[in-house]
């Protein structure tokens, strides 16, 4: 499951800097990030790239999005805790879409295992870190579980709709066939 592409053609280089660009925009610019908190859409180029790429990849890409816009449009301080959180969002992506049909059974599951892994376990970790808050104050908790409670359903309906609209066969056939 969690294998890489041996060859990585110039459609496929470039398929993928788009998609980290567009995670950069969706993420960086058209986010809504306080600090306890963010709200982005950036899951919909990941679902792309775990489609075409793969688990590993997109991993590699999300982290490479998240060092870009750290640097381009750095909100915070930078904490590698949330880098990894990139990198395993990215391969939970990948691991549930690469070479399989979007089901709303995978899209639920994709979705709740990014919420209940990155969004309760990681992340509160790395912000009681970071702001030197104990793990169980309301300040870390009250915000993720009313952005869990909103995001699971919204993000599940995007994900099946976004997965199911994108014509993968016609992709990977120009991946293979570029130059």
């Amino acid at each position: 499951m969690l294998q890489m592409n041996k060859k990585l053609n110039a459609y496929m280089i470039s398929m993928m800097g788009l998609l980290i660009a567009i995670m950069v925009v969706l993420s960086r610019i058209l986010g809504f990030e306080w600090q306890f908190i963010k709200i982005s859409f950036d899951f919909v180029p990941k679902i792309v790239m775990a489609m075409m790429f793969g688990p590993i990849w997109t991993g590699i890409g999300a982290v490479i999005a998240d060092i870009i816009g750290m640097m381009l449009f750095a909100k915070a301080a930078f904490f590698p805790g949330f880098t990894l959180n990139a990198f395993i969002g990215g391969c939970i992506y990948g691991y549930f879409f690469y070479k399989k049909e979007v089901t709303w059974k995978n899209a639920f599951l994709c979705t709740l295992a990014n919420t209940l892994l990155i969004g309760f376990i990681l992340t509160p970790i790395w912000l009681a870190i970071m702001y030197n808050q104990p793990l169980t104050s309301w300040v870390i908790w009250g915000p993720r579980l009313v952005k869990g409670a909103l995001m699971l359903p919204i993000q599940t309906i995007l994900t099946y709709v976004v997965g199911r609209a994108i014509p993968m066969k016609t992709l990977m056939r120009r991946s293979r066939y570029s130059f």
